[in-house]
C-alpha cells in the first residue's frame, strides 16, 4: 500500500514575472499617434527628396549643421538626467530627482533658445518655408517638434513638482514615468530630423 510520502507532489506554483511597461496604457496610445504623425511625415519628406534631391541638397548646405549637433548632445544629455531622476525618485536618494529634473529643463530651455538662433540666421538670410519645398519640410518638421518640445518642458516642470514630494503614490509613480516616456519620444524624433535633415545628402 502507497503511503503519501510515495506520492510525487507538484511543485509549488511560480510567480509570473510580468514586464513592467512604464506609464498608462491612454500616454501609449497618445505616443503612438505622435510617432505616426511624425513617420507619415518622414516618409513624405523622402519620397520629395527623391524627387527633387539637387534642390534638397543645395538648400541642406543653408542650414547649420553646428548649431543643429550641439542641440543634438543638448537634448540626449536632457534625456540621461530625466532617466536618472525617474530611478532615483522612489529610492532613499529621491532628493537628487528635483536637482536632476532642473537640469533637464535648463537643457530643454537650451534647445529652445538655440533653435531660436538658427531660425532667426534664416530668415535674416531671407529664407523662409516660401522659399521651396525643402524648407517647407523643414520648417514643419522642426517647428512641429519644438512646439512638443515646449509642452514637454511643461511636462518636466509637473514633474519637478511632484519629484519634491516625500513620497509617491503609485498613480503618481505612473504619471511620472509617463511624463518621462513623453521627453523621451521628443529626443527620439529629433534622433530621426537630425541626421534626416541636416546629414544626409
Amino acid at each position: 500500500m502507497a503511503t503519501t510520502t510515495d506520492v510525487p507532489s507538484e511543485p509549488p506554483p511560480q510567480a509570473s514575472s510580468a514586464r513592467h511597461i512604464p506609464g498608462e496604457t491612454g500616454l501609449w496610445i497618445v505616443l503612438l499617434g505622435d510617432m505616426t504623425v511624425f513617420a507619415v511625415l518622414f516618409l513624405v519628406y523622402l519620397q520629395h527628396r527623391g524627387q527633387h534631391s539637387a534642390l534638397f541638397a543645395a538648400s541642406q548646405c543653408t542650414l547649420n549643421g553646428d548649431l543643429a549637433t550641439i542641440n543634438t548632445l543638448v537634448l540626449l544629455s536632457s534625456s540621461v538626467l530625466v532617466v536618472l531622476a525617474t530611478r532615483v525618485v522612489r529610492t532613499p536618494q529621491r532628493h537628487y530627482a528635483p536637482r536632476l529634473l532642473v537640469g533637464a529643463i535648463a537643457l530643454g530651455l537650451a534647445f529652445v533658445g538655440i533653435k531660436a538662433i538658427e531660425y532667426h540666421h534664416l530668415f535674416a538670410a531671407g529664407i523662409t518655408s516660401h522659399m521651396n519645398s525643402f524648407f517647407v519640410y523643414y520648417f514643419t518638421l522642426t517647428g512641429l517638434h519644438l512646439a512638443h518640445l515646449c509642452a514637454g518642458l511643461i511636462v518636466l516642470a509637473v514633474l519637478l513638482t511632484l519629484s519634491r514630494k516625500r513620497e509617491l503614490t503609485t498613480g503618481q509613480y505612473k504619471l511620472f514615468e509617463g511624463g518621462a516616456c513623453f521627453w523621451h519620444m521628443l529626443d527620439l524624433i529629433w534622433l530621426i530630423i537630425f541626421p534626416l535633415v541636416f546629414l544626409v545628402r
